[in-house]
């Protein structure tokens, strides 16, 4: 497929070398091609990354958007010569990507270290369970152990059930995104130095930086985190409620947006009653706020309430499934989804390339490759300056 002319975006002219698969690998290079770097998927010949056959529905469709802004080239990494057009191709790269077990790259003769010998500006962003280093390094990791081990699983889901899931891969995204972040850091210190370095980003360690509190709190008072549902102890009100045709998220803890959800609700009365009137006393008395407003919501539709909340200046909305999102003026108008002609799948409609930019809007340049190694001709003469 041949490039569409789109904005460059701010990392035009960066090339990355993509050798992961499934989620994590795969999510940080599409960010990055989204923010306009040139990809370069490396897979194996045949299937290629398995995440071209995952989804849900009668047509799955999460390639087309993890694959978008990549070029596929075929490397058999079990072969010398595969591992010499690794090195090759690596060799004109800025950004290497990786997400396999520790020690798979120096069982392919790709050790890092070697690479940036003759590549020294190379930034090697290393995506594992546990990360490089550390007695559980070796230990397979996919992304729920990190959620498990970073300590997200325990608190997620109903008390009196076994832990949940988020409902998205979030462990895989959040390294994704963290080894995203850490490859546009490493980038500034090269500015600076033209120095390249090794990033190391443990699956466990993404999903523990985005835990709040949760083991300061352990280490100085012994409080432990757990799962409570819907909602946030001691924060109220601040949880979804019932409607007669559905449910609608409410956030009016602080003590001005409570009184005018108080107002809205023709309460007035509740935002001085001493068990409400503060933080601290709805956060005691919160199953019986919930229910008070619970028994109100149930009164009126969806739309009824957010009229009426919007009319208030209460934060609030709707729990918005895919379907509420390709209809909402919202989405539309700030262009937060954008529908592709698949050549295969029909039109497809995904999320657009984020953040937004001002002056350098990010892509989507090229759909995903429809074929394993579609592009190796072209990449391999764009690069190399050498036929497949």
């Amino acid at each position: 497929m041949t490039d569409t002319p789109k904005p460059n975006g701010p990392l035009h002219g960066l090339k990355v070398v993509e050798m992961g698969q499934l989620i994590a690998g795969p999510f940080c290079g599409q960010l990055l091609g989204d923010m306009g770097a040139e990809v370069v998927k490396l897979e194996p010949p045949g299937k290629g990354d398995p995440m071209r056959e995952w989804g849900q529905g009668d047509k799955p469709a999460w390639w087309r958007v993890i694959g978008r802004n990549k070029y596929s080239v075929a490397v058999d990494l079990r072969t010398a010569e595969g591992q010499q057009l690794a090195r090759d191709l690596i060799g004109k790269a800025d950004v290497l990507i990786e997400n396999f077990r520790p020690g798979a790259l120096e069982k392919w003769h790709l050790d890092p270290a070697e690479l940036r010998k003759t590549n020294p500006g190379l930034i090697v962003a290393r995506m594992s369970g546990y990360g490089q280093t550390g007695p559980y390094a070796s230990r397979p990791g996919f992304g729920l152990i990190g959620e498990g081990f970073g300590g997200l699983r325990g608190i997620v889901g109903e008390p009196d059930r076994m832990p949940s899931r988020v409902g998205i891969s979030i462990g895989d995204s959040l390294a994704a995104t963290y080894g995203c972040m850490g490859i546009l850091a490493a980038l500034h210190h090269r500015d600076k130095t033209g120095e390249g370095q090794v990033i190391d980003v443990a699956l466990y360690e993404s999903v523990l930086q985005v835990m709040e509190s949760y083991v300061a709190d352990y280490s100085t008072s012994g409080h432990k985190r757990q799962r409570t549902g819907a909602i946030l102890p001691k924060i109220a009100p601040s949880n979804v409620y019932p409607c007669k045709d559905g449910d609608f998220l409410i956030g009016g803890n602080q003590d001005p947006i409570f009184k005018r959800l108080c107002d809205a609700m023709e309460r007035p009365e509740l935002a001085q009653d001493p068990l409400y009137a503060t933080h601290l006393a709805r956060g005691e008395n919160q199953t019986e706020l919930d229910g008070i407003i619970a028994d109100w919501t149930r009164t009126l539709t969806v739309a009824e309430l957010e009229a009426l909340l919007l009319a208030h200046a209460v934060p609030s909305g709707k729990v918005y499934d895919a379907e509420d999102m390709l209809a909402d003026p919202h989405y539309a108008a700030r262009e937060s989804v954008v529908t592709l002609d698949d050549p295969d799948l029909g039109p497809v409609t995904m999320q657009n390339t984020f953040p937004k930019f001002s002056a350098t809007p990010g892509s989507i340049r090229k759909q995903a490759p429809r074929t394993v190694g579609e592009d190796t001709a072209m990449i391999l003469e764009r690069w190399l300056g050498r036929p497949a």
